[in-house]
């Protein structure tokens, strides 16, 4: 029992330890609302340091770059959305169910208010730091599409659906999904969707994902 108290003592997390998580946290909420209001180019070290209440030398103990920063930031957000939308039970075999619940979180996580900020930011700086876009693809989109890939596959298993290629049509699924979203809210061309409008979109593309691998094809 003493081994037992003494291991649950450690992973405890520390006073220190809950300091140093709040700073970092302070950090970067500061940061994202500088990133988001001036863009990466824009933003400076400075101006997040004042942003979130600290010293410049204090932000640079936590983080040594503004790209470091960036990186951070996106992928916390891009984790957020693989974790909440692409959260699936390989047991749950009411695919139509699964998938609709899917295509309305992701069009409701694509059209939050700020959602396309960081997406416009990756995209602006993407050609000369590549490795800040594909830590962003990486992370979310491709993490999204791999999390329902995997249930396909256990769905096939199953003898539920009849899929060649679960990685091509989870893709396709989740692009069916934002193909009459993504590039207006990008463009910041359209408001958000209505419900209404998010029912019909997700409908549609499930409908079109059974056709192509409903059980009975």
């Amino acid at each position: 029992m003493a081994m037992d108290v003494q291991q649950l003592e450690r992973e405890q997390p520390t006073t220190a330890d809950q300091a140093d998580n709040a700073k970092r946290r302070q950090i970067m909420d500061g940061a994202r609302k500088v990133f988001l209001a001036q863009g990466f180019d824009g933003a400076s070290m400075g101006e997040i340091a004042r942003a979130a209440g600290v010293s410049k030398g204090t932000l640079y103990v936590y983080f040594d770059s503004k790209e470091k920063l960036f990186e951070e930031i996106t992928h916390e957000a891009c984790s957020a959305q693989a974790e909440g939308v692409f959260s699936f039970d390989h047991a749950d075999h009411d695919v139509a169910a699964l998938l609709t619940r899917t295509g309305r979180g992701f069009i409701k996580f694509l059209a939050r208010p700020g959602g396309m900020s960081a997406l416009r930011t990756v995209i602006s700086i993407a050609e000369r730091m590549p490795e800040i876009g594909a830590e962003f693809y990486d992370t979310g989109p491709a993490r999204g599409i791999a999390l329902l890939q995997a249930y396909l596959e256990a769905q096939v298993a199953a003898e539920v659906l009849t899929i060649d290629d679960c990685e091509v049509a989870a893709a396709q699924f989740v692009d069916a999904c934002g193909s009459m979203v993504m590039k207006q809210l990008l463009f910041n061309a359209r408001p958000a969707p209505s419900d209404e409008r998010i029912d019909h979109l997700v409908g549609t593309a499930v409908r079109v994902f059974f056709a192509a691998y409903g059980r009975a094809r």
